[in-house]
């Protein structure tokens, strides 16, 4: 088992036993052995197989024999156990964003819900209203929780699905050498959140891929076992469709199935006005097939530039392919650094030049380091001592590693009333600050815009951060006008920042 997976189940030990209503201690344990996991740079398989686990800070008798047996057999009986006596409707209730354990403890057994169903039920009703720790204000939260909920859930965030595609691929490419498959659909179109990943397959033996399919060991549940499409769903809780076409209709049904259905509507059109016909199967001109190797061909046909997979979602791309204006996608390989950086000093796990190193190894000539500023207490904001010293080790790094830069920033929160979270004496020795949103996100919008203006209009702003900070499946967006934020920035000469985290996605 890979750490990640051991620290989830850690945490989700320790989140069970709030639910239990176990002794905090046991809880604090629970939860300190996972940031000492998180923290260790060395492999966790090492430190069981070297019995090195129980030297580290946190980690008792106890702990030490739980992690092993979770390392060396996949398995913790008393994890399983512990699931088994936690009440279902509690840990769904525990899921919706907002209801922590405690909260959920009060819905389930002072008001007896067992459900989301339920709760939402009795939100319509003001029962919630009975409990003491339960207003009219966080009623509505969690009736916009609830929607909000049903809307993302059974989604998956990109790297999520991604890795677990690449290793479904990986195994069927195990077991069959030299076999032509290719992750299709939403996640190969890069979407924010995926609903399940599809497999494309070009085979003249489908029976056994179908076969190999069915037999994965992370399966949970067989879904359909078919001659040509199969599905089953993972351990995960993430499905997986599976399509066998031949070698010739291979590049159509790729394209068919990676979609979207509008980008697929449009382009059919596009080869309607040419007289061919273009469906899964093949591009046809009178029912005659014309061949087509690979997908960039489908388009020359129809007299297009090559539109890619990202830019499929039948909105302008259509219309850029006959002009021939389709963008290049940016590659990693065009960076030339990144500004917003964590360090240790905060709530980074690295040093600073821990990513000077990282950075250099990527073929980047900077970074810009911006850790967290002193409001943001719970991520250990930088005090002004901690940036006087963060400061000196940036001086001296900066001669050692010349001709990389690295630029002194912080990434100031955005107080309630729009100011930036130090004064100016300090503000002014920084190369940039990032100004963002880190709490109050309940503002209505002509409050949050005008929060978001005054911190543009300072001086000392060189970009806006997360700017709708939304957490994809976690937390929507706050209220904003982003129209008029965009105005403000252009007036201002202040940059917005794309923000790439797979949790965000945020321009």
């Amino acid at each position: 088992m890979k750490k990640s997976d051991v620290i989830y189940v850690l945490e989700d030990i320790a989140r069970l036993l709030i639910l239990k209503d176990e002794n905090p201690f046991k809880v604090r344990a629970y939860e300190k052995a996972a940031r000492v996991l998180e923290q260790e740079s060395r492999d966790i398989e090492e430190l069981v197989e070297r019995g090195e686990l129980s030297a580290l800070a946190g980690i008792g008798e106890t702990l030490n024999e739980k992690i092993t047996q979770l390392v060396k057999t996949g398995k913790l009986k008393f994890y399983e156990d512990l699931k088994a006596e936690i009440p279902e409707g509690l840990i769904q209730l525990n899921e919706l964003p907002g209801i922590g354990p405690k909260k959920a403890r009060h819905l389930f057994y002072d008001l007896g819900l067992q459900s989301i169903g339920e709760l939402e039920y009795a939100c319509q009703e003001n029962r919630l209203l009975k409990l003491k720790s339960f207003g009219e204000k966080t009623q509505d939260n969690i009736l916009k929780a609830i929607k909000f909920y049903k809307k993302s859930h059974k989604r998956f965030l990109i790297p999520v699905a991604l890795a677990q595609a690449q290793e479904f691929v990986d195994y069927l490419k195990a077991k069959i050498p030299h076999l032509k498959i290719e992750i299709a659909g939403s996640l190969r179109r890069k979407k924010e959140t995926i609903g399940d990943i599809d497999l494309v397959v070009a085979t003249e033996n489908p029976h056994k891929v179908m076969d190999a399919f069915v037999g994965y060991e992370q399966s949970a549940e067989i879904l359909a076992h078919g001659d040509t499409k199969s599905a089953l769903r993972l351990k995960s809780g993430i499905q997986v469709d599976i399509r066998c076409v031949s070698a010739v209709e291979y590049p159509f049904a790729l394209h068919h199935l990676t979609g979207s259905k509008e980008h697929n509507v449009a382009l059919r059109q596009q080869a309607q006005a040419l007289g061919l016909k273009l469906n899964e199967y093949g591009l046809f001109k009178d029912e005659k097939l014309i061949p087509c190797k690979i997908e960039e061909e489908i388009y020359h046909v129809l007299g297009l530039s090559y539109v890619p997979p990202e830019l499929r979602e039948g909105l302008s791309e259509i219309k850029w392919a006959q002009e021939k204006q389709i963008p290049p996608l940016i590659e990693l390989g065009d960076l030339q650094g990144t500004y917003h950086m964590h360090s240790n000093y905060s709530d980074g796990k690295s040093s600073v030049e821990d990513l000077v190193i990282e950075a250099k190894k990527m073929g980047l000539h900077y970074i810009g380091l911006s850790d967290h500023s002193q409001s943001a207490f719970y991520a250990h904001g930088l005090k002004a001592a901690d940036i006087k010293k963060q400061h000196a080790e940036i001086d001296r790094l900066n001669k050692k590693y010349k001709p990389f830069k690295i630029l002194k920033g912080i990434e100031s929160d955005i107080l309630a009333d729009g100011s930036l979270d130090y004064t100016e004496d300090i503000l002014k020795k920084f190369d940039f600050v990032i100004a963002s949103v880190h709490s109050r996100f309940k503002m209505d919008q002509k409050e949050m815009t005008e929060r978001l203006v005054k911190a543009l209009q300072n001086p000392y702003t060189t970009m806006l951060g997360h700017m709708t900070g939304r957490l994809l499946l976690s937390r929507e967006g706050y209220l904003l006008d982003v129209e008029k934020i965009l105005k403000v920035a252009a007036q201002e000469g202040k940059i917005i920042e794309l923000n790439a985290s797979p949790y965000r996605l945020d321009i």
